[in-house]
């Protein structure tokens, strides 16, 4: 797969990632990349992200939420899966 084809990954973060602004950090920090996708808080109490883009731009993403937000996170789950194009932004899902 091509870095600079479209790519998918969902991320589930665990920790004190909730009530901690997590979700509006991740959005903030998603409009500085060409990224879209989502994020959203589970009843399990994780923080679940799916995001599309290139890959060197979803990495950067990601990078940046882990520096931003790496002290509330204990473990995260990325698994790459195929793009859809369904999303045209980066929205907080409620």
């Amino acid at each position: 797969m091509s870095e600079f084809s479209p790519q998918r990954r969902e991320l589930f973060y665990t920790g004190n990632v909730q009530g901690v602004g997590f979700r509006y950090t991740a959005r903030r920090i998603a409009q500085s990349y060409r990224v879209a996708g989502f994020v959203r808080n589970l009843r399990d109490g994780r923080v679940q992200i799916v995001v599309e883009g290139e890959r060197t731009e979803i990495d950067a993403f990601v990078s940046g939420l882990q520096a931003r937000m790496g002290m509330y996170i204990r473990d995260v789950t990325d698994e790459a899966v195929a793009p859809t194009g369904e999303f045209s932004g980066f929205e907080i899902w409620f």
